[in-house]
């Protein structure tokens, strides 16, 4: 079995989807349903999905989960809920309760977007962060590298909450930045509490950066600093499709951990994400 940990969908005649307004982003102005990554996943050899949210509106994490509800392939949802609600322990418990409710698994929250570069470590958010672990969810992390030496405070701050970190905390790969952001994440790997994604990097690097020999002294430092039992594959679909097809990502990924025992393989490739995220 393969899972693939990582992947969106969207119906802009349900809601507009604002970050498709940003530059380079026209490809992706239109519907992206299970329907389309449903052939695409099968060729690949992967079995499950995990469904992750796009935008920060409490409408979103109920449709996803009513999609994991109706599709075999989806196994799991990370939604979306406000961590600095008040009452955020009975939102997530109404979001269980709902139809679909037990494919929820996890909570992200769109920190890249926040200005203060400290958001995770404000009270109110780490009591919020508390409550997700309390409902034994976890929490995952789409942040930029400026914002890694936060996201190891905050796990160590609440160490019973695993905290996934997608895309690898987006490395500047195409400007070939490497020494801060590996020091970042190996601090941040060093927590037991957390564990990474092999994501999105296609769409971080340039043209001359999608190559196997460019991406993997960031793969390779993934490697090192989690582990294969500590990462999981995602294809970040559709995103990934500005630049490669669903099938090249997957592709690419299994290139870059040629090197890998079976075991391993398969903990990166099925066994951490079904761990992790309690598939």
């Amino acid at each position: 079995m393969t899972v693939d940990a990582h992947h969106h969908v969207w119906d802009l005649s349900v809601r507009d989807q604002d970050w498709l307004h940003g530059p380079g982003l026209r490809p992706l102005r239109r519907n992206f349903g299970v329907a389309d990554l449903e052939p695409e996943a099968r060729a690949a050899g992967v079995d499950r999905t995990v469904l992750v949210q796009t935008v920060t509106v409490p409408e979103e994490t109920p449709e996803l989960l009513l999609l994991a509800d109706r599709h075999e392939l989806i196994a799991g949802v990370v939604g979306w809920t406000d961590l600095t609600r008040p009452d955020i322990a009975d939102e997530l418990a109404r979001l269980r309760a709902l139809p679909g409710g037990s494919y929820l698994k996890g909570v992200r929250h769109q920190v890249q977007n926040e200005p203060d570069p400290g958001w995770l470590l404000r009270p109110d958010v780490r009591r919020g962060l508390a409550a997700v672990a309390d409902a034994g969810l976890v929490h995952d992390l789409v942040v930029l590298p400026h914002q890694l030496p936060a996201c190891a405070r905050a796990a160590a701050a609440v160490p019973r909450l695993t905290f996934v970190l997608d895309h690898l905390g987006k490395p500047p790969i195409a400007s070939g930045g490497h020494e801060r952001w590996a020091a970042d994440l190996r601090a941040l790997a060093a927590l037991p509490n957390t564990v990474a994604k092999l994501s999105g990097l296609v769409t971080e690097a340039g043209p001359a950066t999608r190559t196997p020999a460019a991406l993997r002294p960031y793969t390779d430092t993934a490697l090192d600093s989690f582990g294969p039992g500590r990462l999981m594959y995602g294809s970040d679909w559709p995103v990934c499709t500005l630049v490669m097809s669903y099938g090249e990502v997957h592709g690419l990924t299994r290139e870059l951990t040629a090197d890998l025992g079976e075991a391993e393989r398969t903990a990166l490739f099925e066994g951490t994400a079904r761990r992790v995220y309690g598939l």
